[in-house]
């Protein structure tokens, strides 16, 4: 996740409160997938090689199915890390930009004044982290930890908080 800073936008000289861009965590680096797939097949050889001896030919069908379902779950998950969602907040409204694994983007901006920020509690693995505005749901990082849901809403809360602050001043 990525680090909660107040900064200027330039291109409009407002402040953002908030700005992170949310993404999987990796499981493996190509690397080390490699290194992975190689041990894999490497295992799966060895016994293919003692199941010929054998004369257990069926056996290394299963063993190159067992290889290729490893391969296949490994690409779901590398394509399940290609997913990231931006949030942004200013004074104005609080965005979010959403790729998905496909490589669809898709893109809401809520206004700071009514969005809520949702986190069921106790927390559990099914606690959605949730922004609402205008009688709408938005649920955003569902690949995060639990512990990562948690201060993020706290953090957005922050944020929307001091925008908020800053768009309506109280009059004292």
């Amino acid at each position: 996740m990525a680090i909660f800073r107040k900064m200027t936008d330039h291109s409009s000289a407002r402040i953002v409160y908030f700005d992170a861009v949310l993404r999987p965590n990796q499981s493996l680096s190509r690397a080390a997938f490699g290194l992975v797939m190689g041990i894999v097949v490497l295992i799966n050889l060895i016994s293919s090689l003692a199941f010929l001896t054998a004369g257990a030919i069926p056996i290394v069908g299963f063993l190159a199915l067992d290889a290729l379902i490893v391969w296949l779950a490994f690409r779901m998950c590398f394509q399940n890390q290609k997913q990231w969602t931006r949030v942004r907040v200013t004074a104005d409204h609080l965005r979010v930009d959403h790729m998905n694994p496909k490589g669809r983007e898709s893109n809401v901006e809520l206004p700071t004044a009514f969005t809520r920020v949702e986190l069921e509690e106790p927390l559990t693995a099914y606690s959605w982290l949730t922004l609402a505005a205008r009688g709408e749901a938005y649920v955003i990082g569902r690949f995060l930890t639990i512990d990562e849901r948690k201060s993020l809403a706290d953090a957005l809360r922050d944020a929307l908080s001091r925008a908020r602050s800053e768009r309506y001043p109280s009059e004292a």
